[in-house]
């Protein structure tokens, strides 16, 4: 009896111990496939070393942030089948990097790069996160059954202006979640979720689709071609070799003929037939092309009733194609191009960049390309969108024009707009993209006064492994960060000095470089605002237009604001490089999310301007008359 007792317990423990086991393993069971991770060609060489490719690479961040790209692709679809924004557990989320990682180890990745940069709990559900969201019911009590994304990110998000629309979407909804959890630290959260929805949710072809991964998650999508067997390989390349015979003597044989048709044609009529009005495109680029003849049409014969003005790189002209749209024209004079081939290596490039405060690339041209494609004195044009009220410094200096001063909402737009543009340059696009001619004249505004970086695409694209110094440097006086202007290092903390200066402007009324003072004197606009802050003369800074008098003044423009943004424009422009912010953080700071630091001080080599008591003169900055600072305090 006793025997059968003790038989009966075993059983039962054994019994429980087994179901406590199945539990455990189904509890610790990740429910996302991530078969994915192989069937996208996403750029895994930011996660590889140079010279091991076991070890994880020197730039971790950018292996990491394209990691969590990858790994929300099936966040995405688990929200989608189980209205959960992370993972209900601490042991799922490890097994669920643990699969994860097993399929980076069939990439022949590090073998431990999702250890390396993810914590676990980073991906567990917890209600202290963004708005106390945690599922899909969470997100709709809050905001709404429908909000901008789901009429903005509906659709097929490869196409470019669709993109558009739902990135301009989720930053509205990011912006809403924010301002509802009032967390400043719960933004990441916050812009992961919209993200999430985007994807998972509203997106009718599902998130690991080709325009959800590109737009939303930001990888660049191509479907990798199958594993063919050996004697397939044969044969087909056996098929291609004689695929390309037979296509190289049709080619041949119509390029004779072309070539015959056009000379009958000049000889019959004097004009080439081949020049047409309407554009084409090259499979190259994926731009549209011009014919010289299409931009001599537009801008009649580059008439100076169509000039516009001088900006960087060269001349700009209005045109108006023949259907109608009204174009911007740049013949390029200045630049850095080597050839037709760097010209169109550098069109590829921004002809896929797009963002709202961005000037649009339309088009190009080159002149004499048909004659001899690789003459280096060939004519070379490029077509943006036609910006009708003008740059910003027609707008901020009335007196060089018949323009209303702009009011504090519109500075305040601008000043914001420029940053996001120049935000997209330095983080939305990899490799980054460092503009280094930021200035009022390359601000354009739309018709609806919002603003837009111009001259973007004749800007250094920066490469990993490139050398951040340059022989030639490119920039106007006045804005040029003096650690580029004196020893040719190009960061994209260049770029947020020269933003600081165009801060500066927009809020004081003032321009950046005055070399007209009498008495040999100089102004330079950052030690002029630097000199009235460290007096405790804030308010002095401030364009006496925007403190207007009357009750409501301090309601339309509220002085604390415009401060912070003057405070902002002044940390932007600080000569040492390690103490200005990312363009990331300025946006922060100007949209309020964070606080401004106390303005660190000057070297005194630098910030020594002569005061001379009246508050408009001022010397000349070392930054151009000669610096005597050591290259190795300047550049760290």
């Amino acid at each position: 009896m006793n025997l059968l007792v003790t038989t009966f317990v075993f059983a039962i423990l054994c019994c429980s111990s087994l179901v406590q086991s199945q539990t455990l393993t189904n509890s610790t069971s990740c429910p996302i496939n991530y078969d994915y991770v192989r069937r996208i060609q996403w750029p895994t060489v930011d996660c590889r070393h140079s010279r091991d490719p076991t070890k994880t690479v020197t730039n971790s961040t950018t292996c990491c942030q394209t990691l969590l790209s990858v790994f929300g692709i099936g966040l995405a679809q688990h929200l989608k089948e189980s209205s959960l924004f992370k993972l209900p557990d601490l042991a799922t989320s490890s097994s669920c990097l643990s699969d994860f990682q097993m399929k980076l180890n069939s990439l022949s990745l590090p073998n431990n790069l999702a250890s390396f940069c993810f914590d676990p709990m980073q991906f567990v559900i917890s209600s202290n996160t963004c708005a106390a969201i945690q599922n899909l019911q969470d997100w709709r009590r809050k905001l709404g059954n429908k909000t901008v994304l789901d009429s903005s990110c509906q659709n097929d998000l490869s196409d470019l202006t669709s993109c558009d629309d739902c990135v301009a979407a989720g930053l509205a909804v990011h912006k809403q979640l924010n301002s509802m959890d009032g967390n400043s630290s719960h933004s990441s959260d916050c812009f992961y979720f919209v993200v999430l929805y985007a994807a998972g949710i509203v997106n009718e072809l599902g998130p690991q689709s080709t325009g959800a991964v590109a737009c939303t998650f930001g990888i660049n999508f191509l479907p990798k071609s199958h594993k063919n067997t050996r004697s397939s390989l044969i044969y087909g390349l056996v098929g291609a070799l004689v695929a390309v015979v037979v296509m190289s003597c049709f080619v041949g044989l119509y390029l004779w003929w072309d070539r015959k048709r056009k000379r009958e044609n000049t000889d019959e009529s004097g004009t080439d037939e081949f020049e047409s009005t309407r554009p084409r495109r090259r499979p190259n680029t994926g731009s549209i092309w011009f014919k010289f003849h299409d931009l001599e049409k537009a801008t009649d014969n580059f008439s100076s009733s169509n000039f516009i003005g001088r900006g960087g790189f060269g001349v700009v002209y209005k045109g108006v194609l023949s259907d109608g749209s009204v174009v911007a024209v740049k013949k390029i004079i200045d630049s850095e191009f080597e050839g037709n081939d760097d010209f169109c290596n550098e069109v590829e490039i921004i002809s896929k960049l797009r963002h709202r405060n961005l000037v649009p690339l339309i088009g190009c041209c080159i002149h004499g390309e048909d004659e001899d494609y690789e003459r280096r004195d060939d004519q070379r044009f490029l077509l943006y969108q036609y910006m009708s009220n003008g740059n910003l410094e027609d707008h901020l200096f009335p007196s060089m024009s018949r323009k209303p001063k702009l009011t504090w909402p519109q500075r305040k737009s601008i000043i914001l707009d420029v940053a996001k543009g120049l935000a997209y340059l330095h983080y939305g696009v990899k490799p980054a993209i460092y503009h280094r001619d930021i200035k009022a004249t390359n601000i354009l505004l739309d018709s609806n006064m919002r603003a837009r970086v111009a001259d973007f695409g004749l800007a250094k694209q920066s490469r990993e492994g490139q050398s951040h110094l340059t022989t030639r440097v490119a920039g106007t006086h006045g804005y040029l960060a003096p650690e580029y202007a004196l020893y040719g290092q190009l960061t994209e903390k260049g770029d947020v000095y020269s933003f600081g200066v165009v801060i500066l402007e927009i809020m004081c009324g003032r321009k950046a470089l005055d070399l007209s003072c009498s008495d040999s004197r100089g102004f330079l606009i950052t030690d002029w605002a630097w000199s009235l802050i460290k007096e405790g003369k804030l308010g002095h800074v401030l364009d006496p237009s925007l403190l207007g008098e009357g009750e409501n003044s301090e309601t339309m423009n509220p002085r604390g604001i415009m401060e912070r943004f003057v405070l902002v424009g002044i940390l932007c422009a600080h000569v040492m490089v390690a103490l200005r912010p990312t363009i990331m953080d300025v946006l922060k700071m100007l949209e309020g999310d964070v606080e401004v630091p106390v303005i660190p001080d000057r070297p005194t080599p630098l910030g020594h301007p002569t005061f001379t008591g009246d508050g408009k003169s001022f010397n000349i900055s070392p930054v151009l008359s000669g610096l005597q600072l050591q290259a190795t305090d300047m550049l760290r």
